[in-house]
Order: C-alpha cells, then structure tokens, then sequence
C-alpha cells in the first residue's frame, strides 16, 4: 500500500504566510500578515511579495480569499481575508514536524561559541 500524497511543497516565505495567517485569524489580510512577518524576523518585505505568495498559496489550494465588510478604520474599504484550508493546516503541520525533527537536540550547538 502506498502513503498519501504529502501534499504541495511549501517553502520558507510560504510557510512564513501560512503561520501569519494562523496566528492571525480573521485578521489575515495583506498588510497584516506582512507587518506580522516583519515584525517576527526582521525582514524587509513588499507588499507585491506577500499578494503573489498569497496567489500562490490560494492556487495550491491552502488559502481561500474572502472579501471581508468594510470597517472604521480603513474609510470604509473592504478588504480581502484569507484563510487556512485544510490542506493549509496539513502543510504548516507537515513543516513544524520537519523543522522539529531536524533542530531536535541541536540547541547546544546553536548556542556555544
């Protein structure tokens, strides 16, 4: 018998969003996955590179957009949400599993001089 499909790879920027979007919830829209990025690494980011990665994540199947009601704060503008899918919860899962096992016991070596 063969082993399901692992699904689409996910890579270190896509994985990146995917976690923003989790940590985020209903407040995954572009601007603030990127201010939570940027904040989280130190990188500096575009707005271009979040909207094509999100382009790309919703295609592979692990993000839906959803046009969100317009709030106070932004003058009335809707703006776009995004959210996990299944298999968006699957990836991020399968990559912390990855990063876990790879950096289990590796804190010594990380830290000494």
């Amino acid at each position: 018998m063969t082993e399901p499909s692992p699904g689409p790879y996910v890579g270190e920027f896509e994985q990146l969003v995917l976690l923003a979007i989790l940590r985020l919830d209903d407040d995954a829209y572009g601007a603030t996955i990127r201010r939570l990025i940027e904040d989280a690494t130190g990188r500096a980011i575009s707005i271009g590179a979040i909207y094509t990665t999100l382009e790309r994540l919703h295609a592979k199947g692990l993000v839906t957009p959803h046009i969100a009601d317009p709030t106070g704060e932004r003058g009335g503008r809707r703006r776009k949400v995004y959210t996990l899918q299944r298999a968006g919860r699957r990836a991020i899962a399968r990559a912390w599993a990855s990063w876990s096992n790879m950096t289990r016991g590796l804190q010594p070596k990380l830290t000494s001089s």
